[in-house]
């Protein structure tokens, strides 16, 4: 993790941490980048979300790229799954997304994605930081080489198709609520949508620069849950600000997460011979029951660390067609390269319709275990993780709870902090067992 770019992009408040003159620099080292490598003009894709200050970043790399003489294709208001399809399937040298995903309008961020679709290379975004900093210089074009903005929307446009390409079922008389969270997905989810036929209820699609994220969305299900309640729907899906995640709401109002999500597809990948490795790939923050629930159908699984660019590289590496977190960011391999909030919904319909069952059926063998977790604030992570202590804490908890719950103790990538968490039978089995390894970490010296 470099400077500037964590693993979700370049991210903070607007014109405070990230401002216009990075994003100038960023669209000036890639234009210079792509078309030095490539010994020509580059081609690079731009999308935004729906934030004010997305206005000004799009500008300000459109700026930065053309000075650099790279012709920069502007997608307008769209998804960062779409932005990453276009840059791989239209041949662009790479891709841009401006958005800060969930975080509220005020902040925003800045993805950049190489042509494969994927995210960029840490070797690249380091020169980029090198360059924010002064620390390389980046010549100007001059005359014909100068570059130019070209709208793109017909980039979006082919986003859409593959879509509804996607489903080979139509979704006549299936009534879909869809939370759009004021962002990148308002005008698309529903076109999608209407055009295989469902009848759509849509909340949450008045963007205004100020409102994306704001009690709606993925982040705020309570109102998916309620408005499925009142409109008497068959289910429901919300997503985040760039549409990357999506958590669904069954017909009964019940949150459907991320790992139901991998219980569900899993199986029926499984049933349909297209469960390569007969594996999925979860984070180890998924919950103990989604194990309990794939060992029942005999489907195998790889953990990995928190986050989505993780379970990425394990697919890459293995083969493996499906993985996600527990927030909804879930990638199918086979038809992208990360997570698509979109694709997710299209793909719980097929589901629905191809077993005849409505989703609190096809989810219900996922049964949640209690968890609790508790930050300890400790004076160095790799001491207090480290110290045989807590590690023979640590494994007399997990020896204890057996098959019956786990135990998970993780140092925090942001914070000075120690993250301890338990998932068991019942909320006061977590507790006991979470208080008895920071007990342990505080009678060793470690809090801060």
């Amino acid at each position: 993790m470099g400077k500037y770019f964590g693993t979700d992009g370049f991210r903070g408040e607007a014109n405070i941490d990230l401002n216009f003159e990075h994003a100038i620099k960023i669209g000036r080292f890639l234009g210079w980048y792509y078309g030095k490598r490539l010994n020509k003009k580059a081609k690079i894709v731009i999308g935004k979300d729906t934030r004010r200050s997305s206005y000004m970043f799009e500008y300000a790399l459109c700026t930065g790229l053309m000075a650099s003489g790279a012709d920069a294709y502007i997608m307008h208001v769209t998804t960062t799954p779409s932005v990453a399809y276009i840059a791989r399937v239209d041949d662009f040298d790479c891709g841009i997304m401006i958005s800060a995903s969930h975080n509220p309008f005020y902040d925003n961020g800045i993805k950049v994605i190489n042509g494969n679709g994927e995210k960029m290379e840490e070797d690249v975004l380091l020169e980029i930081e090198d360059y924010i900093d002064g620390k390389s210089e980046v010549p100007l074009a001059e005359r014909a080489e100068i570059g130019k903005t070209v709208d793109y929307v017909a980039g979006r446009n082919r986003y859409i198709g593959h879509l509804i390409s996607m489903s080979s079922y139509s979704f006549k008389d299936v009534k879909v609520g869809l939370d759009v969270a004021n962002g990148a997905a308002w005008q698309i989810a529903r076109g999608v949508f209407e055009a295989l036929g469902a009848k759509v209820y849509v909340m949450n699609d008045t963007p205004d620069g100020y409102n994306i994220n704001t009690n709606c969305g993925s982040t705020h299900i309570e109102y998916l849950q309620k408005f499925v309640l009142e409109n008497h729907l068959d289910v429901g899906f919300a997503f985040d600000g760039d549409a990357d995640r999506c958590l669904c709401v069954d017909e009964k109002g019940e949150v459907v997460t991320g790992d139901h999500i991998l219980y569900i597809c899993g199986l029926y990948m499984k049933e349909h011979g297209e469960l390569v490795n007969n594996k999925v790939v979860t984070t180890v923050m998924s919950n103990f029951g989604l194990y309990k629930a794939l060992d029942k159908v005999g489907i195998e699984y790889d953990k990995t660390k928190v986050g989505d660019k993780y379970v990425y590289e394990n697919m890459v590496q293995t083969g493996n067609r499906l993985g996600g977190e527990q927030s909804g960011h879930i990638i199918f391999l086979k038809y992208e390269t990360t997570g698509d909030g979109l694709l997710t919904s299209l793909k719980m319909m097929e589901v629905m319709l191809d077993k005849g069952k409505p989703l609190s059926e096809l989810a219900a063998p996922v049964v949640f275990y209690p968890q609790v977790l508790k930050n300890v604030r400790v004076k160095s992570k790799p001491d207090a993780q480290n110290d045989p202590a807590v590690q023979e804490a640590v494994r007399k908890v997990a020896e204890e709870l057996g098959s019956e719950g786990r135990i998970l103790v993780r140092e925090s990538g942001t914070e000075p902090v120690i993250r301890v968490m338990v998932e068991a039978g019942s909320n006061e089995v977590c507790e006991k067992y979470v208080d008895s390894v920071i007990e342990v970490i505080k009678a060793r010296g470690h809090f801060a």
